[in-house]
């Protein structure tokens, strides 16, 4: 689907119709949206804007002139945007396209930026003079999207700190947990860092209006500030890792602990079962009834004295 965002009459109308670009101008237009765009919307958007869009393969690969480039006509962006998910997040891949000062942009899902900057865009239309402004918009609130994604990602770390203090038993459920929350950093962190390449090769332009750049420095310091925060959260988890594990190593070392004394416990008796179980003469062997007894005691005093022991070196 596409949506033509033009002025009209000192206001922004927008169109679903792409024949409107047959009696638009360039400096009519200020945004075209292409979601999911079919193949005749993308051949009459490359004849009217006399360039070619990237494929979807080109856009999400990561070397740097593949993230950004720029022609003599035109300036080629590419970025990933997260969709939140009940455990994880999904990346999206949206190009930026910047020719003759129309910004369009090519994605495959619906965005929350995308709608809020619509919405803005109507209210205040002033404050998007450009393309160029427009484009540093959808950055900044992604950036900020992205900020409250890793407010909500260092709050389940926090309750998971909570819940391993307060669990009597420690579950390998605990480990599985860390381990979605490292990936989600990670998945985040990695995205933050795509943006954080975009604003910088976008600093380095010399193409984009002087107002511009006061507000993409914010912007790289805003990113710096998230990649330290990020990378609080997962030095964190490592800690909380690490801890799950000590634990678990605790509980188990109880366990063999226990039966390592059992054993210890009952090798006295058995060695006086086994001696007394040989076919040779023995003491007390031939009194019988009184025979049986008294290697019973045995058993027993050889239990006991080997528990007053580890007592008394504090064993137990």
């Amino acid at each position: 689907m596409i949506t033509i965002f033009y002025k009209a009459l000192k206001q922004i109308n927008s169109s679903n119709d792409i024949n409107l670009l047959e009696s638009l101008g360039y400096d009519d237009i200020l945004w075209i949206d292409l979601n999911n765009p079919s193949g005749d919307e993308k051949r009459s958007l490359e004849d009217y804007l006399e360039t070619s869009l990237q494929t979807r393969a080109k856009a999400e690969e990561i070397e740097s002139s593949s993230r950004y480039s720029e022609t003599e006509n035109a300036i080629f962006a590419n970025a990933e945007f997260l969709i939140g998910g009940a455990e994880d997040y999904k990346e999206e891949t949206v190009s930026f396209i910047l020719s003759s000062g129309i910004l369009v942009t090519v994605r495959n899902s619906l965005l929350r930026t995308f709608s809020e900057i619509e919405w803005r865009l109507m209210a205040n239309h002033r404050s998007y003079a450009t393309g160029y402004h427009l484009l540093v918009a959808i950055l900044e609130n992604r950036i900020d999207l992205d900020a409250d994604m890793i407010e909500l990602l260092a709050k389940e770390i926090a309750q998971l700190g909570k819940r391993i203090n307060q669990e009597e038993k420690i579950r390998e459920e605990l480990l599985y947990d860390i381990n979605r929350l490292q990936e989600n950093s990670m998945t985040i962190r990695e995205n933050i860092i795509d943006k954080q390449r975009m604003v910088s090769s976008i600093l380095k332009s010399d193409k984009f209006p002087s107002d511009i750049y006061p507000k993409l420095s914010v912007m790289i310091k805003d990113i710096s500030s998230l990649l330290n925060h990020i990378d609080f959260g997962f030095d964190r988890l490592e800690y909380l890792q690490n801890t799950v594990l000590g634990l678990i190593n605790i509980e188990q070392n109880k366990i063999i602990k226990v039966f390592t004394v059992v054993t210890v416990f009952f090798m006295p008796p058995t060695l006086i079962s086994s001696i007394y179980g040989m076919n040779v003469e023995l003491p007390f062997a031939k009194l019988e009834y009184w025979g049986f007894i008294i290697t019973i005691c045995l058993m027993i005093l050889s239990f006991a004295v080997t528990v007053l022991y580890f007592k008394r070196k504090k064993l137990l």
